[in-house]
């Protein structure tokens, strides 16, 4: 084992490491304030609710201590084992050099890790949220959703996987930044296209019917001068209980789209305010800051990829001939994860700050917190968050702030003011 290979060989096991113990000090931290409703939650959430939140975190934690175990060991062996460069020469020997040909390597060893996933993807939907009521897939639903996960990967990953070779066969040295521009052009594009071509294909959209609740949220989408070609209703329910709003789209195409669990379980002020939480990201510019973000993101990795690629030592460690941009790709693709999780908590930090804008935003828009707040509170209630996270582990894993953290950011706003010139 070369230099190179046996510090990304501990950088893996001190990454897996740190994620074990992460779970345990999150379960440590949530099963010590188990016995009963922490006072802070008082008149919230039930004891029984609680209760079954604890168990539901608890279990989730131990699922994620395997699964993060499990591939982790499976990095391991497609890294160290050698079957990658015998099967980069299989396929160079029996399909050549082409572009074509490398992206269907690059595919199969895509399609090979995301087969080896399945048995923890299907623990998780048919064992862990079955047993605490959340799955309502069937099994033939579940393997159908996978197909077509598949074949939109053929239809759109896999051409785009050509096209980014044939960046290099084109462009030479500068091949990066056209292929960074490429990757890039088409996420706008999917990002465009997703409402009408690619989301229908899952899910059933149907309009929300004339009456008060439309009355109410197209007035706010008015108000907000937030203009959306429909209000529509997602047919969530024929895969889980858990419940979500989201907006999607650019220009006229953009969307706004409820699950139909959310529209059963929340009132109608509290629907509002869900809606006005999700245009205060768009007010506030979130969707664009974060699409720059990625954007940046994505152009340092292919060009960190460039230089990797005229590195030697970085194929030898894994038993690759140098040269050839596939491989290259490859196990970038398969490492930078190992890097990332260390950035994770500037990130949801990032993700949190713009939570609790659009959280304001909503208020100012609502002129009260209580729809919100109480929105919140049955969502949180209905998804059994985990309401007592540890702070270093949410930091890592939560995109969201808890619902304590956002109930005291809203207090702190309506104790401060707020100018309605800003809505």
């Amino acid at each position: 084992m070369t230099l190179a290979a046996g510090i990304i060989l501990v950088l893996i096991v001190v990454k897996w490491a740190a994620q074990v113990a992460l779970e345990r000090l999150n379960e440590r931290h949530v099963a010590a304030r188990s016995d009963a409703v922490p006072a802070a939650l008082k008149g919230i959430i039930d004891e029984a609710t609680y209760a079954k939140s604890v168990a539901y975190t608890l279990a989730k934690g131990r699922l994620s201590r395997f699964d993060d175990t499990y591939r982790a060991v499976i990095l391991l062996l497609v890294l160290f084992s050698g079957v990658l460069p015998r099967a980069f020469g299989v396929f160079r020997g029996a399909l050549g050099g082409s572009a074509w040909a490398m992206a269907t390597f690059l595919f199969a060893v895509g399609l090979a890790l995301a087969l080896s996933g399945l048995p923890v993807d299907w623990y998780e939907q048919f064992g862990l949220e079955q047993r605490f009521g959340f799955n309502t897939i069937t099994r033939r639903l579940w393997w159908l959703d996978r197909l077509k996960g598949l074949l939109l990967s053929l239809l759109l990953g896999y051409p785009l996987l050509v096209l980014v070779l044939k960046c290099v066969e084109w462009s030479g040295s500068a091949w990066w930044l056209w292929a960074w521009g490429a990757v890039f052009a088409f996420q706008l594009l999917v990002a465009v296209l997703a409402p009408v071509l690619i989301l229908p294909w899952f899910n059933k959209f149907t309009p929300l019917p004339e009456g008060s609740l439309r009355d109410r949220l197209l007035a706010l989408a008015t108000r907000t001068r937030f203009l959306a070609k429909s209000i529509q209703v997602m047919d969530g329910s024929k895969r889980s209980r858990h419940s979500n709003a989201f907006f999607t789209g650019f220009g006229r195409f953009r969307k706004i789209v409820l699950f139909d669990t959310l529209v059963e379980q929340l009132t109608e002020p509290e629907l509002e305010s869900v809606l006005a939480h999700e245009i205060g990201h768009f007010k506030k510019k979130h969707v664009p800051k974060m699409l720059v973000f990625s954007a940046c993101s994505s152009l340092a990795g292919f060009y960190l990829v460039s230089l990797l690629a005229r590195q030697t030592w970085f194929y030898e460690a894994f038993h690759f001939k140098p040269g050839g941009i596939a491989p290259a790709l490859l196990l970038f693709g398969l490492l930078a994860g190992v890097v990332t999780f260390w950035f994770s908590p500037l990130a949801h930090w990032w993700s949190r700050r713009y939570e609790y804008q659009a959280d304001a935003f909503a208020a100012r828009v609502m002129n009260e917190t209580q729809s919100l707040i109480g929105a919140l509170r049955i969502l949180n209630e209905k998804n059994l968050s985990n309401l007592t996270p540890h702070p270093i582990y949410s930091g890592f894993y939560y995109s969201h702030p808890t619902l304590l953290e956002r109930e005291q950011a809203l207090a702190r706003k309506v104790a401060g003011g707020c100018s309605k010139s800003e809505v």
